[in-house]
């Protein structure tokens, strides 16, 4: 991950396959938690050989992102993504082509639920549905619900939730939680969706100071308690440093 996308792996640790492409000694692994016992379920020459529209992905370096078990625990999503420079060309990306997998417990029953563009930040919504960030050929980048191992897809707020961020749904799934990168104003927008009204809610407008960008940018991150009446944020906006900020939702919640 640090020679492929710095800031989201481990520096200063020497990645013995830094030269190959798609390795098959490494990957997704699943431990047991009570024997130590570890085994590798999903590697990258797997994903890599899977049929892609728009290149040989055995080509180009692959990695894989942003791992999600779905509620039951019965299947779990991860993004498979690679430098275009070497081939794979996704004209809806911005420098990697990304594809969003499903897979069970096992990392079986390997499925391609986002072939298209570039997918970005994504939730279960429940053990069948995902709604993600990403690049349709239908609406073009938009939020989407996706149901697991069909095609069927439809569109989420699409005059609302313009803009990328990292969503969640309440329990209940009546209520979306989002957030927004830095607009022109360099102000980061965590937000509420109310799914039966349309209606949107601002938790606030905290500003990123400009040395907060690229690799060492701080990201709001908004994730809820577990009973959904509070949001938590990640932020720098006070001049303190990246800090959290603790927001009480519960009246926005209990008066929809």
């Amino acid at each position: 991950m640090t020679d492929t996308r710095p800031g989201y792996g481990y520096a200063g640790i020497p990645d013995p396959n830094k030269d190959v492409l798609a390795p098959t000694d490494a990957g997704i692994w699943r431990m047991d938690l009570r024997s130590g016992r570890q085994d590798l379920i999903v590697t990258f020459a797997d994903a890599a050989r899977v049929p892609y529209a728009n290149g040989d992905l055995t080509k180009v370096k692959s990695r894989f992102e942003h791992l999600l078990i779905s509620p039951d625990g019965a299947r779990f999503i991860f993004l498979h993504r690679w430098e275009e420079n070497g081939g794979g060309k996704n004209p809806a990306s911005g420098g990697f082509g990304t594809r969003m997998f499903t897979a069970d417990g096992d990392g079986k029953d390997l499925y391609v639920l986002d072939p298209h563009g570039k997918t970005s930040h994504f939730i279960w919504r429940d053990p069948r549905h995902v709604a993600a960030w990403a690049w349709h050929p239908s609406h073009g980048q938009k939020f989407y619900l996706y149901k697991d191992k069909t095609d069927q897809v439809e569109v989420i707020a699409p005059d609302v939730m313009t803009v990328n961020g990292h969503n969640t749904y309440l329990p209940g799934n009546k209520w979306i939680l989002n957030d927004t990168y830095p607009d022109k104003e360099r102000k980061q927008n965590p937000y509420l969706y109310h799914l039966p009204t349309g209606k949107r809610v601002p938790l606030g407008h905290f500003s990123s100071p400009p040395e907060y960008r690229g690799e060492w940018r701080c990201d709001t991150h908004p994730r809820f308690s577990p009973n959904g009446r509070f949001v938590v944020i990640d932020s720098p906006h006070a001049g303190n440093g990246r800090q959290m900020y603790l927001i009480d939702i519960g009246d926005i919640i209990s008066n929809s």
